[in-house]
């Protein structure tokens, strides 16, 4: 099956033709402010280094930054209604606690307080007061709120009360998008309403990437499934972006993760990606990037959705290099960016990056060197050196054992590194390693997931265990996965003490092989 999976960074945007398991073509440009110049251009060329027409391929893989890059920087994200059916409970703590003084504003602070929810064991904890639902939804219209984050308390356990809820405003507010809480998080309220009102105020802006990668598709004259890069290494359709679009959340480390486990064909190792702004830092477990196992603050507000369990240093290509007057040197956090092919020394700007530092230490062959000739080899040897700490630095937070560890080098920036760290068993950077992003995109593959809070005795364990796979497998294979393909990846059974009748989280996932037709 010809494909080409793009992924786009705050700095480059990556294409990598791929046809199974070869690698036809790739190619690295800039990514632009509309998105979609930076993809039609790395496309074309990627396509043109294959020395392939745009209709050979079959589908198209697409992994973006878009969103994480709108939180980050305030910007984009539409008014949120928070409404958490909870009274009379909850009032202790009420939505938006501990958030950012300078994100509350850009979601608004429009919260409503209804009766309903939930009991830790499934039981009704108060009945679901409709009528304040209506009024709620009439209020929603009048300010002219379209998103909502819809949050009843132990949802996850038992969801009813969100999905009766969701009936009545949309009956009321027909113009409403909802995010129902139960269908992101997990049991923690306070984590699971942050990610719904995220999620929520992310969905007009996905309706919009959305149109933007369609648009790339038309004007490369491309008429293929378009598939989107989730933050677990697997796909899902641009008509699911915009229901969850917090999903797409760090897909680009993801991606560059999976691509490095292909190249290299190690399934467990330590995986560093650098690319123009930052470096992620990952663990790879069975070809998959490990997910985080608690909370994760995503531009300081606290969640409990799935997240793979990345670090991220201001560490890259573009990080600005600063020199002290006691001859230290300071790299980033702050970076030129997509700018860097302008403002770096080598292409003739003003700016000392890292990228300077590494092409004049004679690691890489970027730009014009003799740009780079006046610097002092003590300050090259001190910004080499303090790059090499920080990563080292890195690595070691990430580990979970002393233990060396194969290090995997991948990114564009993987230049600026040398092939001993400290805590690494052997330092690997595989051939194609600045599109592994793109690589990763290409390949990845379906999935389907359960995630239930399941009672059984130990007689009836079998049972519902093998339930909870079958209904894991037909997930899968109604998001598109080829049913001949699918394989149970993960199982994890969390027993709940605080359950009566012996209550079990239980979360199946599996992955198979995109079907499409006539793939070969």
């Amino acid at each position: 099956m010809l494909r080409v999976g793009v992924d786009v960074g705050g700095t480059n945007t990556d294409a990598a033709v791929m046809e199974g398991p070869r690698l036809l073509g790739a190619c690295k440009s800039p990514t632009t402010p509309d998105v979609t110049g930076g993809i039609v251009a790395s496309v074309s060329a990627a396509l043109a280094a294959a020395q392939l027409p745009a209709a050979a391929l079959q589908a198209v893989m697409i992994g973006t930054t878009h969103f994480t890059n709108a939180l980050v920087e305030r910007k984009r994200l539409a008014p949120v209604a928070v409404v958490r059916l909870a009274l009379p409970a909850t009032t202790g703590v009420l939505p938006y606690a501990d958030w950012p003084a300078d994100l509350r504003p850009a979601v608004g602070d429009h919260v409503y307080l209804v009766g309903g929810g939930h009991e830790y064991d499934g039981r009704v904890l108060t009945p679901l007061d409709e009528a304040a639902l209506v009024k709620a939804a009439h209020d929603m219209k009048a300010r002219g709120l379209r998103q909502a984050a819809l949050v009843g308390v132990f949802a996850p356990v038992n969801p009813a009360a969100e999905l009766r809820a969701a009936e009545v405003l949309c009956q009321e507010h027909p113009d409403l998008q909802l995010s129902l809480s139960h269908r992101l998080g997990g049991i923690g309220l306070l984590e699971r309403e942050n990610a719904a009102i995220l999620n929520a105020a992310l969905m007009p802006e996905a309706v919009r990437v959305t149109a933007a990668l369609e648009d790339a598709m038309h004007r490369l004259g491309l008429a293929v499934p378009l598939y989107i890069s989730q933050n677990d290494g697997t796909l899902m359709a641009p008509r699911e972006i915009g229901q969850y679009p917090v999903l797409t959340f760090a897909s680009g480390p993801t991606n560059s993760m999976r691509g490095a486990a292909f190249l290299t064909g190690l399934q467990d190792a330590l995986v560093v990606d650098i690319g123009g702004t930052t470096s992620d830092v990952g663990v790879l477990a069975r070809g998959f990037p490990r997910q985080a196992g608690m909370a994760v603050r995503l531009a300081g507000v606290r969640t409990n959705f799935r997240m793979p369990d990345l670090l991220a240093i201001g560490l890259g290509g573009g990080s600005l290099v600063r020199e002290g007057a006691d001859g230290t040197v300071a790299i980033g956090p702050d970076s030129v960016g997509y700018k860097l092919t302008e403002e770096a020394l080598v292409f003739g700007g003003r700016t000392l990056t890292a990228t300077d530092l590494a092409v004049a230490a004679g690691r890489a062959e970027i730009g014009d060197r003799s740009r780079v000739a006046h610097l002092k080899p003590a300050l090259v040897d001190a910004g080499l050196r303090r790059m090499r700490q920080m990563l080292e630095a890195a690595i070691d937070r990430v580990k979970t054992s002393a233990e060396p560890v194969p290090v995997v080098l991948v990114g564009g920036g993987a230049v600026l590194v040398g092939d001993e760290l400290a805590g690494a068993s052997q330092v690997i950077r595989p051939e194609q390693a600045g599109c592994a992003n793109a690589i990763g995109a290409s390949i990845a593959q379906v999935s389907g997931s359960f995630d239930s809070i399941l009672t059984y005795s130990e007689a009836g364990r079998a049972k519902a265990l093998d339930e909870a796979r079958a209904a894991a497998i037909e997930r899968a294979v109604a998001a598109g996965a080829a049913p001949a393909s699918v394989s149970i990846y993960d199982i994890e059974e969390m027993p709940m003490a605080y359950l009566p009748g012996g209550g079990t989280r239980v979360v199946v996932k599996a992955v198979g092989e995109l079907a499409l037709e006539g793939a070969k």
